[in-house]
């Protein structure tokens, strides 16, 4: 199928006028009838990547989803956009399911989703045979593999479709998989030659931050009362404290409900329920809640406790900024949650599962405590580099915390373990460590006799909980190696031991302060700027028109699509059908009602000028002066030296110089798109910029694929605006 039949198809049922990144390879190898396997981020338009071929194609497509309340947003999302899906599961009623499945013997529908235990029944399976099934879509494919975070056995079942339906081509699609993961997903489901899409895992509009867990409570209080209207998931470890953390948030009048497995069935959906239609801005949750949950506006995700792994943590924070607004990610941390993890994996009867998690959770610790970005470490973790210097997005990018002279603590901590290791021959854990250091009396170092050890009571000027800290950030300068047995242990290596014989400089990072109390609540960067006062009345009518359909109000139109009606005021059919987000079949049903709230708005409001506009609506301005350095550096840029180049001579970065030539361009020196960009190149970047905007870059980035650094996007922008100007 051609390029632009694919593109007309997108925008007249999905309302999008481009692709995100490799959705257009992966549908292409789907249409030509090809195994896929893709690995998209949270937000990535996973689902797209089925549902456009399913409406190409003859045929069924069927799509395996673990979790009831998934089919049913995602058949309601396609329903609101004119496509013809159903599910089937065992919330329908007898007449409801006879009359699916008469729609789907009589080739009515699209796409049918189900989860894999009623796929696999005989019953099922002889239907399907009669069904045209086209495609097999597996959706959170991670759950096939025992090494992924959310091991599911009933997955392992769904390669016996390959037999029943061998012509048919497979699609096993996921958020969060490592490179194990995605090698046993290949594997389980048996795909042939399966061409493999691997994304990038950043998610460029959540910011992260981890803070000392003091008063956690009342720091989450302070944290959800600084973001009204807002919806949030508050993460806790265990069901007590869901019902408690949301029992004191509904007391505090915060809209909150507690969301866990142990809850009744009944009111489990209905929690979940108030919460998808924002009758609630709040969940309580432990992670039984949100796997595959699609809803876009989730503006926080907050974790009371301590996750178990980086790849939870990473699909739970994934939850928030689905559509593509700034979002927040804040961990709450504390040693005592350590603590506590261990003694869960303790209670664990295999030796080897314990034995990788605690694996897993000494990986999270070091996140939660490194002073690194902590975006490249999630990347990384995935095995990806994130290449930038500074993400502008993490607590440790923003407000770096302070470093000090740590020679004198670290070399009585690796003195501590060498005295330990030579008086008993055997190693101790990381605890037993501290106790020796701050001249401890517990049993055991009375017993073996390591209070007679030189070492002894020698870090007494720093708490337990310092040292635990300082030991840890020991253990990840790659000084000592922790074992991740039962009792893990601590050694040595050859580093540790040059680090004692030539006395070198350590440097070890101050903890962080905990947070500032009260902090204002400003609008993002990135986020979409709008006229708040409409938005806030489209949002009502939406409302209005999701409740009246028995629906989530995102199905009507996500918070992007109406901050976009709120800042372009499309008041014709086809400005309104320009909106993103807006199909053929949304603008039928609901262009009239929503052009003629924006009419009455402007009767009675001015319409709003937005900074990034002004140059648009109030012509030219004045000619500005570039500053001395950005002359300097565009001089040699405009005489045919690159960027690197150009830094290398100046002793600058990069990016400085990329900055200096795009101010000295906006400030009217002359900017030649067609030099530095190619005529597609051109195309693809204004097609983005205009469809997000271009005051943050890194969003524009992420929708391109990571395949434009930002210094070329800086000179992109640049000649963009002096154009427009």
């Amino acid at each position: 199928m051609s390029s632009t039949a694919l593109f007309r198809t997108l925008k007249q049922s999905f309302g999008y006028d481009f692709f995100r990144p490799l959705q257009e390879e992966i549908i292409t190898d789907a249409l030509a009838g090809r195994d896929v396997f893709a690995l998209l981020p949270t937000g990535g338009g996973k689902s797209l990547c089925f549902q456009l071929p399913a409406l190409i194609r003859e045929g069924l497509t069927v799509v395996v989803s673990p979790l009831i309340a998934l089919m049913k947003d995602q058949v309601d999302a396609l329903t609101a956009s004119g496509v013809a899906a159903t599910f089937i599961n065992s919330t329908l009623g007898a007449a409801e399911s006879r009359a699916r499945l008469r729609g789907l013997f009589n080739g009515e529908y699209r796409l049918l989703y189900a989860a894999p235990e009623r796929l696999m029944l005989d019953g099922t399976i002889e239907m399907l045979r009669q069904w045209n099934v086209a495609q097999i879509a597996v959706d959170e494919a991670h759950c096939i593999s025992e090494w992924g975070h959310d091991f599911r056995p009933e997955y392992r079942q769904i390669a016996k479709l390959r037999d029943v339906f061998p012509e048919v081509p497979f699609m096993a699609l996921t958020a969060t998989a490592t490179e194990r993961v995605r090698g046993d997903i290949v594997k389980h489901l048996r795909l042939r030659d399966a061409r493999c899409y691997v994304a990038s895992f950043n998610r460029p509009n959540l910011s992260y931050r981890v803070v000392p867990k003091a008063k956690p409570y009342e720091q989450t209080l302070a944290f959800i009362r600084g973001r009204k209207r807002e919806c949030g998931i508050v993460y806790c470890s265990s069901r007590k404290a869901t019902e408690s953390v949301a029992e004191r948030l509904v007391a505090d009048g915060i809209a909150a409900r507690p969301y866990h497995a142990g809850l009744e069935d009944k009111v489990r959906a209905l929690n979940q329920e108030l919460f998808l239609r924002d009758e609630i801005h709040v969940i309580c949750a432990t992670i039984a809640f949100g796997m595959g949950i699609n809803k876009p506006n989730v503006r926080f995700v907050l974790h009371y406790d301590l996750p178990k792994n980086v790849e939870g943590y990473y699909q739970e924070t994934g939850r928030a900024g689905r559509d593509g607004l700034p979002s927040e990610c804040l961990l709450l941390f504390s040693s005592g949650d350590v603590v506590k993890q261990t003694s869960f994996i303790d209670e664990k009867s295999d030796p080897e599962e314990q034995r990788v998690a605690r694996e897993q959770l000494q990986k999270m610790v070091h996140y939660a405590e490194c002073a690194a970005c902590r975006r490249a470490e999630l990347l990384r973790y995935f095995g990806e580099e994130f290449g930038e210097p500074n993400c502008g997005g993490c607590d440790n990018c923003l407000e770096p915390r302070e470093t000090f002279d740590g020679t004198l603590a670290a070399q009585k901590f690796l003195s501590c373990v060498y005295r330990l290791r030579q008086a008993s021959r055997f190693g101790v854990g990381l605890n037993h460590i501290i106790e020796v250091l701050t001249g401890g009396a517990s049993e055991k170092v009375l017993k073996w006799g390591h209070d007679k050890i030189s070492t002894y009571g020698i870090g007494k000027e720093h708490s337990r909980a310092e040292w635990a800290a300082l030991g840890r950030e020991i253990i990840r300068l790659g000084y000592c190696r922790q074992s991740a047995e039962k009792f893990s242990t601590i050694e040595l290596t050859e580093a540790g031991m040059e680090i004692l014989r030539s006395r070198k400089t350590v440097t070890l990072t101050r903890p962080p302060a905990e947070p500032e109390r009260g902090r204002e609540d400003k609008r993002r960067v990135g986020d979409i700027a709008c006229d708040e006062a409409l938005f806030e009345q489209l949002r009502r009518l939406r409302k209005e028109f999701a409740d009246s359909r028995d629906v989530p109000a995102y199905i009507i139109f996500s918070d992007v699509s109406l901050r976009i009606m709120a800042r372009e005021y499309p008041t014709t059919e086809r400005a309104f059908a320009n909106i993103t987000g807006v199909g053929a079949k949304k603008v039928e049903e609901f262009g009239a009602p929503f052009m003629e709230a924006i009419q009455k708005y402007l009767r009675e409001n001015p319409r709003q000028v937005f900074a990034d506009e002004l140059d648009r609506f109030n012509g030219p301005p004045p000619r500005r002066v570039a500053a001395s350095a950005s002359r300097e550096s565009y001089r040699m840029f405009a005489a045919g030296q690159s960027f690197g180049e150009i830094a290398k001579a100046r002793g600058l970065a990069e990016s400085t110089i990329a900055k200096h030539v795009s101010d000295a361009i906006e400030a009217g020196e002359p900017g030649d798109a067609d030099a530095h960009f190619t005529a597609a190149e051109q195309a693809e970047l204004h097609a983005v910029f205009d469809q997000l905007s271009d005051y943050a870059l890194a969003p524009v980035k992420e929708a391109l694929g990571n395949r434009y650094d930002y210094s070329r996007l800086h000179l992109f922008r640049a000649i963009r605006r002096a154009r427009k100007a």
